[in-house]
């Protein structure tokens, strides 16, 4: 028997933040890497007559008893055991277990979701809650950003579930997307991330979650609609995980929050930017042979040359000593990812992790050669790469304009990374055309991954739009007056980068002569923009949506966006309170694109693509598509 006497739970200081200005996990999840604030609450419920809500999909068994995943009306969750006998304490797998008549109750924190993933990974490797390298996902992928986190995964996994391959499920950019650590925030430490075209640096972390919250919730939406019994593997990409500058200082808080993450990107634009390449070739050679081992330096140039690329002796120096500093540092952080999982996990499946090698944010195009040199020293210091992105000039939120030449600059990439066995990472894949997609998969053979993000911030502005709901009509309404009121005070503002992408985005939303009455003043900018109907197929809105979520008040000051205050959390709130309505209008959504995607590029047959899209325009209400999940 457990006893409930002195069982502490450590009500950590982002738990009393949330607690103290009443944001609770019900409508505002995967900010604390905890999905249970105040445990205390939550027992003290068990023993009245509040009821639970019991998933009664994420039931599965192991040698202690049978496991149900239960909430409160706050969100609070725990994980119930009932078990046929006595349990011994010393050998409770969970901790903090309050002990009622039938059950067995632990709180769902983040270390009990540790004991959870070694528990369940010991013992029924085939569960598939948790995130994984295995099967497929390290060749041919769809990168999903999950913006909206809990509103976004149901979409995600019914997707999975009728075209029967496992994707790259959760993704996201850390620390620029995602708190990178939770009191660093609270001690107002966070950095802040330029964003040229609004004039103004906003501070990290501008879409509110932690990245521990949103592994946590993501893992918990598997169990909770099911899809952890389908036998389909799963994969969650730290995004654009940064090497180099003031990110090499925070690397092991960045390690620790991407414990869970079993693909990293290792983004090496940092690093890169501010390497300096010695000028002559003998300065290039003195480099080389001072700094990389000899032994390694004729590796590379065989893997180099089987590629079938043969850089003279000066390039193939000068290329060494412009990545060398970036990729032994991504040594060091790739070492310390290996240690950190193997203090943790007891598994090798745990334990394991994809690699992806990015240098698309860099300016220019990436060479064939640049490509071979990284590509051949990763494997030769023990980094195996699954997929690397390479710069091919994309545009986010644009198509790319000439398919024939995105064919031929494809190639030669291509044919460097088959000899290597690796596949491409396309990043900035949001809004490219069917025939962009297509081009990319026919080219790779769809050994491929199109990372996309942003698409699905727009996918919930088409939902809002669409719903018939008066809440959602309320929140998609002061939605766009936000990006009305940024694009036009954009429109004259004093930066000229500002002022110049604002007016573009105008021009490309009304055209040119309505653009030039709207440019004579802010305040006919205002009618001009405010006389169109309210559209999420507006430019000037997509561009500028992703900054709501967390403005405070929903207020478009530059102060206000990316705020991390309860005045932030209360804004982001309103999107988690939407319709049942609403959330099954974005959940069809981002199904359907995931179905889009994953035709165009030849990752699914059509008829697999056109059948699921028949059954996914069917569904009328949520929790009937919420079913459908674990039903194949």
């Amino acid at each position: 028997m457990i006893s409930n006497d002195d069982k502490f739970f450590d009500y950590s200081s982002i738990n009393a933040f949330l607690a103290q200005n009443s944001i609770w996990i019900k409508n505002n999840p995967c900010v604390s890497p905890d999905f249970c604030l105040d445990w205390n609450r939550f027992t003290e419920g068990l023993k009245g007559t509040a009821g639970l809500t019991e998933y009664s999909r994420s039931t599965f068994s192991s040698e202690h008893g049978e496991w149900t995943l239960v909430e409160d009306q706050w969100g609070d969750h725990a994980w119930r055991l009932r078990i046929s006998g006595e349990i011994n304490e010393d050998l409770c797998p969970l901790s903090n277990g309050f002990d009622s008549e039938e059950f067995i109750y632990f709180p769902a924190s983040f270390e009990n979701l540790v004991r959870m993933k070694n528990l369940i990974q010991e013992s029924d490797p085939g569960n598939n809650a948790f995130p994984t390298s295995r099967g497929n996902l390290g060749k041919s992928t769809l990168g999903i950003g999950a913006r909206f986190t809990t509103l976004h995964w149901d979409g995600v996994d019914w997707a999975m579930s009728r075209l029967g391959m496992g994707l790259t499920a959760n993704q996201n950019s850390i620390p620029r997307e995602l708190v990178y650590d939770v009191n660093e925030m609270l001690a107002g430490n966070l950095d802040t991330v330029p964003f040229p075209f609004i004039g103004c640096d906003v501070p990290e972390g501008h879409q509110g979650q932690s990245v521990e919250g949103m592994t946590h919730g993501c893992i918990l939406a598997k169990f909770k609609n099911g899809f952890h019994k389908l036998g389909i593997s799963w994969s969650f990409n730290a995004d654009h995980q940064p090497i180099g500058g003031k990110f090499d200082e925070r690397e092991d808080q960045l390690v620790a929050g991407c414990m869970f993450a079993s693909y990293i990107t290792f983004d090496l634009s940092p690093e890169l930017a501010q390497t300096v390449i010695p000028d002559s070739d003998e300065a290039k050679a003195h480099f080389v042979e001072r700094e990389v081992p000899v032994d390694l330096v004729i590796a590379a140039r065989k893997r180099v040359g089987n590629a079938g690329l043969h850089p003279s002796v000066d390039e193939f120096n000068g290329l060494l000593a412009y990545v060398w500093p970036a990729l032994q540092k991504m040594k060091v952080r790739d070492d310390k990812y290996k240690s950190f999982r193997k203090k943790h996990f007891s598994t090798a499946l745990g334990c394991d992790f994809l690699r992806e090698l990015s240098i698309d944010e860099l300016p220019g195009l990436t060479t064939p050669e640049t490509t071979a040199v990284m590509l051949a020293l990763s494997f030769e210091m023990g980094m195996p790469i699954h997929f690397v992105a390479p710069a091919f000039g994309f545009q986010k939120n644009i198509p790319y304009p000439d398919n024939h030449q995105l064919r031929e600059m494809i190639k030669p990439i291509w044919k460097v990374c088959e000899s290597f066995g690796v596949s491409i990472g396309f990043h900035s894949g949001s809004g490219k055309s069917a025939e962009n997609y297509q081009v990319a998969g026919e080219v790779t053979g769809s050994n491929l991954e199109i990372k996309t993000s942003g698409r699905y911030t727009y996918e919930m502005g088409v939902a809002l739009h669409a719903s018939n709901n008066s809440q959602d009509q309320a929140l998609w309404k002061d939605w766009y007056e936000f990006t009305v009121e940024l694009a036009a005070k954009g429109c004259f503002a004093t930066d000229e980068t500002e002022k110049k992408m604002a007016r573009e985005f105008v021009e490309l939303t009304i055209g040119d002569e309505p653009a030039k009455k709207a440019f004579e003043n802010i305040e006919q900018c205002l009618e001009v923009l405010r006389a169109l109907d309210p559209s999420p197929e507006h430019f000037f809105w997509f561009e500028y949506n992703f900054l709501y979520v967390l403005a405070a008040n929903g207020s478009s000051a530059k102060e206000a966006l990316g705020d991390h205050s309860a005045s932030g959390y209360k804004q982001r709130e309103r999107f988690y309170s939407i319709s049942d309505e609403g959330r099954l209008l974005y959940a069809k959504r981002v199904a359907e694109y995931i179905l889009f995607l994953a035709e165009n590029t030849g990752l699914v047959d059509v008829k697999t693509c056109t059948d699921a899209k028949a059954e996914l325009s069917g569904f009328n209400q949520y929790e009937e598509f919420i079913r459908s999940i674990s039903v194949r």
